[in-house]
């Protein structure tokens, strides 16, 4: 293709990044922007042109060895609800900006810690950045026609002008605003766009080499198989190997939390805690979909070109043999796009930590305190611009220098090995509150002292002079001090046995050193913070030790020269709100000092705001002893505050408790109205009846026939009946309630009794031609009080006759047998139990608002006194839930 052809292809696809920032940058509130694919798909910034071309590399000379560095993310995905999680509520509490940052807050914001880790990523990142700019050249003139085309003068170069336009895109969407804390949008969007077409561009040609070059995965590995050292290349030859396998995993997992592209996407980024439960499956799915034709790939190409050309671009060199310039140009792009979101993502983390915990704490905080707010935030940007161009350019020159000799491969391992070293210090100290900043430090510089010799002076000195006596007989010729067998060791990779002697030193001087010497109060209490996370809120309000003397006004001068008047004051007034303080407090706090800190921290960086705040405040230092008392002070006051949270909800519970009862309450008074209401009714209508009936049998004078005077008597009788059962559901009910209505148990049948029952209920059931069916006619006997069950099938089956229509009305009774108890079932085909009333009917005084008549009928009694009788025999009854049609009300006698 045309030098000029791509070149246009580049920018043309740069402007399309350009626009989709600026639009995610305009909609930094929509869907999505915010939403868990996008925050996924920045994740894979973790696949660079180390994984588009790398992989393939490394899998057509070793075999399936490259599946390591992606089953470390694959085995920390499941852990990132608990320990990324922890890592993201942490720092979105104090604003961190950088990896630095968090490192030097759990150290008690030491300045000198968070300069040196800045120091390490610094060191293991530029490489890093050179190998993606190695990858644009390379396949840049593997694109190119022109054999001719790399330029040894910078400006003829065209990967000095893709440095520049890397550099322009991260400084004009990474530095709008000074608070390095707050979420780029523009990028992440971008770099999730570009997450998407790598993938998609590599499944593409994967598929095409696969399917199309060959007959699938089958012919080729039918192909390959006949191959010299086949078997080495597919498996794990040796105990040596599987310990190669281990930490090279061990390597990456740690390299998805320490990386410091890998943390901005991950814990800076992010804006939900809940858009991780989406992460941890689809992040190792794309995983698993990127590799899943490396192999294939690799192997193809060794079957193409046997040894002739460079492994790591057969996605390149295959289409282009094949004639296919359309496939290599979606290669190219999709490598383009890994090599765009790695540096771009890798310069914004580091500008922020050179910024903030380098040039700003080591130069300019004397010149920021006397600047003016907007003085200083122009500096602040300034600042972070020139560092991005500082490091790409700086990356550029690495490559150009030393870059060209290295495959990608070797220095993405390197720069792995390198960035670990912040492991101990990072991963320890968010479990174990003994670790010191000195600790960190000492141990820092072992490991990393170890990864030079062992790794990085041995692979230059091969690479740049072709002499490897260092490697072959150690330092002065000390076998023992051999760089890639060191004490012995010579089973393990270089990158591994690097890797090995460097994390255990490493982490041997830091546990030893931390137990040594103890931090100081301020890093034990960030240490207490950091490691009790969920308590973490209340403790870096209650337990910061600080012991001064402190004003308000000074503390809001030193916020105002870089938050501006307006929002100074504006998150002061939140401050006092909070803690309940008045508006004019003069003396500050504890809480306001750390408070203040954090609002700097996402400007400034967490050492520098601690100077700027120590500059306006007179701190005394503190003893131990005074250390211990304040802690155990804070202690104490957390344990009160708990005690009087639970007595709050104690008493928010038992006000809903007594509001529920008050409910009841009035619920019952209204019942008991009901009931002295109907009562009334009932009592009032046979006396009238038979008040009525008893005048004209008075009256003398009346000739009335005889049948009619039969006929009143008769009215009379039926109803002082009435009003002996009404009488007498009152006492029963009354004896229930009081527990002093004794049963007279003794062995019936059960059978017979469902059959008086029904032959007492029957004129009324005549009466309304309703039908009534005895289902189980087969005898059984149990112990229970006849005259008692009588009466609670008597009102169950009148309650029943009640809600038929005349004519059509059914009434079934059955019963069965269970394991411990005999279960009694009535049942009708009428108006039913509203589902409101089932967990009601049962209660004292309650009718159904749903009855057939105006005036709900009867005492509301009846049910009530069944359910005492049959709790009284130790059963239980209820009705049946699910009926389509009608009612039905089951009740049970246990066996005795």
């Amino acid at each position: 293709m045309n030098n000029y052809a791509l070149i246009i292809i580049i920018i043309i696809y740069l402007a399309v990044l350009f626009y989709i920032a600026f639009l995610a940058e305009k909609n930094r509130r929509s869907k999505w922007v915010n939403n868990p694919y996008v925050y996924t798909l920045s994740l894979a910034v973790y696949c660079t042109a180390w994984t588009y071309y790398g992989s393939v590399g490394i899998a057509a000379n070793t075999g399936i060895n490259f599946l390591p560095i992606y089953l470390g993310p694959v085995i920390a995905a499941p852990l990132w609800i608990v320990l990324l999680r922890k890592i993201i509520r942490i720092s979105k509490q104090h604003k961190i900006s950088s990896i630095a940052d968090f490192i030097s807050l759990r150290y008690g914001n030491s300045r000198i810690l968070g300069a040196f880790v800045t120091l390490i990523c610094l060191f293991g990142t530029i490489p890093y950045i050179s190998l993606q700019l190695k990858a644009v050249s390379e396949t840049f003139e593997i694109m190119s026609d022109e054999t001719s085309y790399i330029s040894t003068a910078i400006i003829d170069d065209s990967t000095f002008y893709v440095a520049l336009l890397l550099a322009i895109f991260a400084t004009f969407f990474g530095t709008q605003s000074t608070d390095a804390s707050e979420k780029h949008k523009g990028i992440i969007v971008s770099v999730a766009f570009e997450s998407v077409l790598k993938l998609v561009f590599f499944l593409i040609i994967g598929g095409y080499i696969t399917f199309y070059l060959f007959d699938g995965t089958t012919d080729i590995y039918n192909k390959m198989s006949v191959t010299e050292n086949f078997k080495q290349l597919t498996s794990l030859s040796s105990v040596e190997s599987g310990f190669n396998w281990f930490f090279m995993i061990a390597l990456s997992f740690m390299a998805i939390f320490l990386l410091p592209r890998q943390f901005q996407v991950s814990v800076l980024e992010n804006s939900r805690e809940k858009h991780l439960k989406k992460a941890i499956w689809l992040f190792p799915l794309y995983l698993l979909l990127f590799n899943f034709f490396v192999i294939f790939i690799a192997w193809a190409g060794k079957l193409t070109f046997g040894g002739t050309q460079n492994a790591e671009y057969y996605t390149l060199l295959l289409p282009l043999e094949y004639g296919n310039s359309f496939l290599a140009t979606l290669v190219f792009l999709g490598g383009f796009s890994a090599v765009i979101s790695m540096v771009i993502v890798s310069t914004l983390a580091l500008s922020t930590m050179v910024s903030n915990n380098l040039i700003i704490p080591y130069g300019f905080l004397d010149k920021f305190i006397q600047n003016q707010p907007e003085r200083n935030s122009k500096y602040i940007k300034n600042i972070r611009r020139i560092s991005i161009f500082t490091i790409i350019i700086s990356a550029y020159f690495f490559y150009v220098s030393f870059s060209k000799e290295l495959s990608l491969y070797s220095i993405g391992l390197i720069s792995f090995v390198i960035i670990s070293q912040l492991g101990p210090s990072f991963f320890i100290g968010l479990f174990w509150n003994r670790g010191s900043s000195k600790a960190a430090i000492l141990g820092m510089i072992v490991g990393l002292s170890v990864v030079i010799y062992t790794l990085v002076l041995p692979f230059t000195l091969q690479a740049y002079t072709g002499n490897d006596d260092f490697i072959q007989y150690g330092l002065n010729g000390i076998r023992a001090l051999k760089p890639y067998a060191l004490f012995g060791i010579d089973f393990l990779s270089p990158p591994a046995h690097a890797f090995f002697w460097s994390m255990s030193l490493n982490i041997l001087t830091y546990l030893t050193i931390s137990l040594v010497i103890k931090g100081n109060y301020r890093e034990r209490n960030y240490a207490e913070m950091f490691v009790d996370s969920r308590n973490f809120v209340t403790l870096q309000d209650s337990a910061l030790v600080w012991k001064g003397e402190a004003y308000v006004a000074d503390i809001k001068n030193v916020l105002v020269r870089f938050l501006g008047e307006k929002r100074a004051t504006r998150a002061l007034n939140i401050f006092f709100k909070k803690y309940n303080l008045p508006a004019n407090t003069q003396l500050a706090d504890a809480r306001l000092i750390n408070f203040s800190e954090k609002l700097l921290t996402g400007s400034i960086g967490s050492a520098s705001a601690k100077i700027l705040i120590a500059s306006v405040v007179k701190e005394e230092q503190i003893s131990l002893v005074e250390v211990l008392k304040i802690l155990e002070e804070s202690k104490e006051n957390i344990v009160s505050n708990k005690v009087l949270l639970e007595k709050s909800n104690e008493l928010t519970q038992l006000s809903a408790k007594l509001k529920d009862a008050n409910q009841e309450l009035i619920s019952k008074d209204k019942q008991k109205d009901e009931f002295l209401d109907t009562v009334a009714h009932e009592l009032k209508t046979p006396i009238t009846g038979i008040r009525a009936a008893t005048e004209l049998l008075m009256d003398e004078e009346d000739d009335m026939p005889k049948e009619m005077k039969a006929q009143f008597l008769k009215n009379i009788l039926q109803d002082s009946d009435r009003l002996g059962r009404l009488i007498n559901n009152i006492l029963d009910f009354e004896k229930l309630e009081t527990g002093r209505l004794n049963l007279d148990l003794g062995y019936n049948d059960i059978q017979k009794t469902i059959v008086k029952a029904i032959s007492s209920i029957s004129q009324i059931a005549a009466k309304k031609e309703v039908q009534i069916v005895n289902k189980n006619v087969h005898t059984f006997k149990t112990n229970y009080d006849e005259d008692r069950i009588l009466q609670v099938l008597t009102n169950l089956l009148s309650n029943a006759i009640k809600f038929c229509e005349p004519k059509k009305g059914k009434i079934t009774v059955d019963y069965k047998l269970g394991n411990e108890y005999v279960e009694i079932s009535v049942s009708d085909n009428g108006k039913g139990i509203p589902e409101e009333d089932h967990d009601f009917i049962f209660d004292k005084f309650y009718q159904s608002q749903h009855q057939n008549t105006i005036k709900p009928q009867g005492s509301g009694l009846g049910l009530a006194i069944t359910k005492q009788i049959v709790e009284k025999h130790q059963g239980k009854i209820w009705a049946k839930k699910g009926i389509k049609k009608g009612a039905m009300l089951v009740f049970t006698i246990p066996f005795k």
